[in-house]
């Protein structure tokens, strides 16, 4: 199984206008703090190795890091955590990124299907993922009056209605997005499998918050 790195994904979401945070990527603890004067407070910081694919589950993610001290910190013990977990793992450094902390989440996700090929795959993220199971599925490439019907088809798409005060999602945009990942993953068939989770939908936009891409075999 190859994966492309996080930044690599990132890269390649910008090339199809899918919105993810400002990013900066550093290969020692100076470096962390240098990208304190490129990106808002506070920050995420995350391992960055092709031999680590679930990051949280070695301690390779950290979050809320607020000054030059947490960072170096937060560097040196990520770093730490990921040699102590895997020893063999090839670290390149850890990319950071502004946290987005407001908006709804929902996640967005491409499989192989043995019958339709690659399917996407839209629901609603953070804890709802785990405890409603609540998903839409449509073969690719979708057109906008798929993206709505996916959004639509959900069962709980009260709460993108605006539940108890908080604010309507754009439903157009999300159907937009969810385009742009159909479009993205139509292009480029060597893809097996793509994961955004989660995506913040916020007032100012739709952002990719995590992302990982899986390559076919050959």
């Amino acid at each position: 199984m190859t994966a492309l790195l996080e930044y690599q994904v990132m890269d390649l979401l910008d090339k199809y206008g899918i919105h993810h945070p400002d990013y900066a990527l550093a290969g020692s603890a100076d470096e962390a703090v240098k990208a304190l004067g490129k990106l808002s407070l506070p920050l995420v910081m995350k391992i960055v190795s092709p031999d680590i694919l679930h990051k949280s589950d070695v301690g390779g993610v950290l979050i809320g890091l607020k000054d030059e001290n947490d960072v170096r910190d937060g560097y040196e013990k990520i770093i730490k955590n990921v040699t102590w977990y895997k020893p063999e793992a090839r670290i390149q450094g850890v990319i950071l990124y502004p946290m987005i902390a407001d908006g709804l989440e929902v996640i967005v996700g491409v499989t192989q299907d043995v019958t339709f090929g690659p399917v996407i795959m839209f629901g609603l993220g953070g804890i709802f993922v785990e405890l409603l199971r609540d998903v839409t599925f449509r073969a690719i490439p979708i057109t906008m009056k798929d993206a709505r019907q996916m959004i639509n088809g959900i069962k709980n798409k009260v709460i993108l209605d605006g539940w108890r005060g908080s604010k309507a999602v754009d439903k157009e945009k999300l159907a937009d997005f969810l385009c742009r990942v159909s479009d993205l993953v139509r292009k480029h068939d060597e893809i097996s499998e793509l994961d955004l989770n989660p995506v913040r939908i916020t007032e100012n936009g739709l952002f990719a918050l995590d992302a990982r891409i899986i390559l076919k075999e050959n």
